[in-house]
């Protein structure tokens, strides 16, 4: 026994060792050929760099391209911003020789225990290194990379070389490389006078841009820069009174302006999308040389910067335009200090459409037809409200999306459930947050929203046959070669039947003629559309303005806001489709949408969709002035036939006497003709009235019969008929004669 045991033992611990041994090697031959590789020195060094980027035709597209255009040498830099980011970055960077072991070793510990690579424990030698040498994946590979080339970068350069190379490298959110670029953008300073709480604002900033961005996340920024300036007083390198000062500030930012819409130009959407999908700093992307080349489409990209010059507009304002068919961004412009398409927003009523209204025509829950109950409700203890209050009673699918309405839209989305509507908005590019499972969502209330890109993207499925795939500004890539090396080739999923995308589409067409985007309505043009108003919470303001619109060609969307949350006097079918309207008014787009042959016309019974809110189909015999022309999925028909005019239902006649007359209460049907007759003689004929009525007749006999004959008025073989006696005698309490059925 004690053997077998010995054996297995040296078995497991012989395994262990060649592991080790295999993994050492693997390491060991990754160190040495990093060792061997040469440091770009124009990457570590260059300042002044340019991305050239191409619209569709080839040309290069004339917007402000350049990186890391602004360098501040160290000797400029005072010791309150170096100081700032030594003590939150790197504490021993004056002492160690590009890697600090210990704290490597913690951070793998901490990566052990999580399971993943989640800290990396980078000195300010091995950050210079990966934002100018490496790409940004977290691999072990790359890890052993960096470390390599940080302990070479240190032998090359003095400590301040490094640190001068770094701050002028590192990247603060809102396209700003480098501490010089940063300063100018976000305090209109230099680096040369940044306050010690300014210096840790910035140097908050770098671990994650957006997260601590002081434009989008003002409290994670004012918690980090306040931890910053908490290192730098452990460090001694701010005094208490100094440390007290700087704590008690407030962000105080004083954003530069210039250039205008720098952050918003279509080229720099393209440079951020490049950056996403080769996984390197634009500044990389810069110093490779690489290409990129897009979908702009000058004439439309003009046509949309007109657009937006609306005389009186004062917000931020942005407008896209995405080719339905090969998901691709024609054109885009923005006018904000930050950057727009990084910015989600809630939708508004715009979420109607991908959210509720084609989930539920796609799962043959509704019709565009189908009576919707527009009253005062509560489900599951959310109690939406219409806009100024008022409820319409029964209205059609239709009418209620054309005109925005909402207690139909949050019953219809109870009908569809919460999670299936998800699923289908997931699929057309929506990112939901755990806490978005309300009603609430029906009406545009999720936790964080979505960016222009993203709701354009969705409404250009339904153009598309129900097919979708987020757009993209970018064709391809090249390298300064030419070699390609990324080529753009759209996915595209089905979300819904292209019989489902038809009649959503219809829908919106009615919205963009008669509903709230009805100022698109002078366009002589087949387009659809869909508005947005996002209200402050407790008052009469609003925060957002929407509008989508889409042709069977292209799908323009606009938004009006203000990202730091300032309201705004501007509502989705005002503004925002006045834009859209000026757009299509100056390109040319004759396209129209292509019914398939799913789709299908039918005659509904016009008399059981007042009367019982019932989607019934004409029946042979009804005739034309009791029918209406609906559209249908050929998928979804309504199996119920009129019967009305071949044969005819039982009503109910309510009598009662009073004083010395008779009163017939019924429902009239404009359908039906109604004789009313006493021993043979008409007394009373009704025809074409619906309603309740009464009709009212003199008692002389003691006795007295009513009879009522009522038949179909173009059918009279279709009748039926009814009698009520009226008789007097005494009544018990008061001896007098008085009139009973």
């Amino acid at each position: 026994m004690k053997k077998s045991f010995k054996y297995i033992f040296f078995i497991i611990f012989f395994i262990i060792l060649v592991a080790l041994f295999a993994v050492g090697f693997y390491i060991s031959s990754i160190y040495m050929s990093a060792r061997a590789l040469e440091l770009n020195d124009e990457a570590l060094s260059s300042s002044a760099i340019s991305i050239e980027v191409f619209d569709n035709q080839n040309k290069p597209i004339k917007e402000y391209n350049e990186v890391n255009k602004q360098y501040i040498p160290i000797n400029l830099i005072n010791d309150n911003t170096k100081n700032a980011f030594i003590s939150i970055e790197d504490k021993t960077f004056y002492s160690h020789h590009g890697v600090n072991y210990k704290r490597m070793a913690k951070a793998l510990w901490n990566d052990i225990k999580a399971r993943k690579l989640k800290e990396g424990a980078s000195t300010i030698t091995q950050q210079l290194v990966k934002n100018t040498q490496l790409t940004s994946d977290k691999t072990i590979e790359r890890k052993i990379k960096e470390i390599a080339l940080a302990q070479k970068l240190e032998k090359m350069y003095t400590k301040d070389e490094i640190l001068e190379k770094y701050l002028n490298v590192i990247y603060f959110g809102n396209n700003c490389y480098g501490i010089e670029s940063a300063s100018n953008y976000y305090f209109s300073k230099s680096a040369k006078d940044l306050s010690a709480n300014e210096a840790a604002l910035l140097a908050g900033i770098i671990k994650s841009p957006a997260k601590y961005s002081p434009t989008k996340n003002p409290d994670n920024c004012l918690q980090r820069r306040n931890l910053v300036l908490d290192q730098m007083y452990k460090d001694n390198f701010l005094s208490t009174s100094e440390y007290k000062l700087a704590t008690s500030q407030p962000l105080s930012l004083n954003i530069n302006t210039q250039p205008k819409n720098k952050l918003n130009s279509y080229s720099q959407s393209a440079i951020d999308e490049a950056v996403n999908v080769l996984k390197i700093p634009a500044r990389q992307i810069a110093l490779k040389g690489f290409k990129i080349y897009t979908y702009q489409d000058e004439d439309k990209q003009n046509a949309l910067n007109n657009a937006l010059e609306l005389d009186g507009v004062e917000c931020n304002k942005a407008g896209i335009v995405i080719d339905n068919k090969n998901h691709s961004v024609l054109a885009y412009v923005g006018e904000s200090n930050f950057k727009i398409l990084d910015a989600k927003r809630q939708p508004g009523s715009c979420i109607k459409a991908p959210l509720v209204y084609g989930p539920a025509l796609n799962e043959d829950i509704i019709y565009p037809c189908t009576q919707l109950l527009d009253e005062k409700t509560t489900i599951s203890d959310y109690t939406p409200k219409n806009v100024g209050d008022v409820y319409r009673g029964y209205i059609s699918a239709r009418e209620a999306l054309s005109k925005s309405i909402n207690i139909p839209s949050v019953k219809v989305l109870s009908y569809v459930g919460i999670d299936k509507a998800k699923e289908y908005a997931e699929d057309l590019g929506f990112v939901f947050d755990k806490k978005d499972d309300s009603y609430s969502l029906a009406l545009g209330g999720m936790t964080y929203g979505v960016n222009l890109l993203q709701l354009a993207s969705s409404y250009s499925s339904f153009a598309n046959s129900g097919k979708f795939a987020p757009a993209k500004f970018i064709s391809y890539i090249t390298d300064k070669n030419n070699k390609l090396i990324y080529v753009n080739q759209p996915i595209e999923k089905q979300v819904l039947r292209e019989d489902s995308a038809y009649l959503l589409t219809d829908m919106l067409k009615t919205c963009a003629k008669t509903g709230t985007a009805k100022k698109l309505a002078s366009l002589d043009i087949d387009v659809a559309s869909k508005t947005g108003t996002v209200g402050k919470p407790n008052s009469k303001e609003n925060l957002d303005a929407w509008n989508i619109s889409y042709t069977n060609y292209q799908t323009v969307g606009t938004w009006l806001g203000n990202l730091d949350n300032r309201p705004i006097p501007y509502a989705g079918g005002n503004q925002p489709t006045e834009i859209v309207r000026r757009y299509f008014a100056t390109v040319n787009d004759n396209s129209h949408f292509k019914k398939p042959s799913s789709i299908v016309e039918k005659e509904i019974d016009t008399i059981e969709l007042n009367d019982n809110h019932r989607i019934v189909l004409a029946g042979n015999f009804t005739p034309e002035r009791y029918t209406q022309t609906e559209i249908f999925s050929r998928f979804n028909l309504p199996t119920d036939i009129s019967t009305k005019f071949v044969s005819i239902e039982k009503q109910t006649f309510k009598g009662k006497a009073n004083g010395e007359n008779a009163e017939i209460e019924f429902d009239a049907k404009s359908y039906v003709t109604y004789k009313f007759s006493c021993e043979g003689k008409v007394f009373k004929e009704i025809s074409g009235i619906s309603g309740k009525q009464i009709v009212s007749l003199p008692l002389k006999d003691k006795k007295q019969r009513v009879q009522i004959e009522y038949f179909v008025t173009i059918n009279p073989d279709a009748t039926a008929s009814e009698e009520i006696t009226f008789v007097k005698t005494k009544s018990q309490s008061d001896n007098k004669n008085k009139w009973f059925i």
